[in-house]
């Protein structure tokens, strides 16, 4: 069934919620905004609340704008670019035998979540490399739409994790270039990170 969804998937437009829990300080934040994916490997997100900022994802290029600050972190993903595919594209036009290469793949069960009726997926990466920061996965997967309404990391070691929820999913509406251009104000301090 993620398959034919996958088949089927061209964009997706969400409200997004990014729920993060330090289990040392017992401590969560979440901030709240919208994400914009393209199948061609595009992606945006615009967190709105509290701290505005925009994450931009262009093929190897992975920009981080603050408009606080003014300031615009630059990355390229090379070689460490499927390292982030395995997290940011996860169930959105992802086939099954993609995830099964990357993830050993096992159902929770089902579960009621947010008046949907969805699967429960707990993936455990293969690669030890991404093992070393991310112990493991569960996706929630509408079984309507056969994308996922949220998945939550679990980080190595930490007790910490970190949760992605989805609501107002709207699939393959056109999405057009303009909104994963990195047009950012000319006064911009453009940063380029080691990592």
């Amino acid at each position: 069934m993620m398959d034919k969804a996958a088949q089927d998937f061209h964009t997706l437009t969400a409200d997004i919620e990014h729920t993060k829990y330090t289990a040392v300080v017992e401590d969560t934040s979440t901030e709240t905004g919208r994400i914009f994916v393209r199948r061609d490997e595009k992606m945006r997100i615009e967190i709105t609340k509290p701290d505005p900022r925009t994450i931009l994802r262009e093929g190897d290029n992975l920009f981080i704008f603050n408009p606080k600050i003014n300031r615009v972190e630059e990355y390229n993903l090379g070689k460490n670019r499927q390292l982030v595919d395995q997290y940011v594209l996860l169930g959105f036009g992802t086939k099954g035998e993609n995830i099964k290469k990357g993830y050993l793949v096992s159902v929770i069960g089902e579960e009621d979540f947010d008046n949907k009726k969805t699967v429960v997926l707990e993936l455990t990466p293969k690669s030890e490399q991404v093992r070393n920061q991310i112990s493991k996965i569960q996706m929630w997967v509408d079984e309507a739409s056969w994308l996922p309404v949220q998945q939550k990391f679990f980080e190595a070691g930490s007790g910490d994790y970190f949760l992605f929820h989805y609501t107002n999913q709207m699939k393959n509406l056109k999405v057009g270039d303009g909104q994963f251009k990195p047009n950012w104000p000319k006064s911009v301090t453009r940063v380029k990170p080691r990592g």
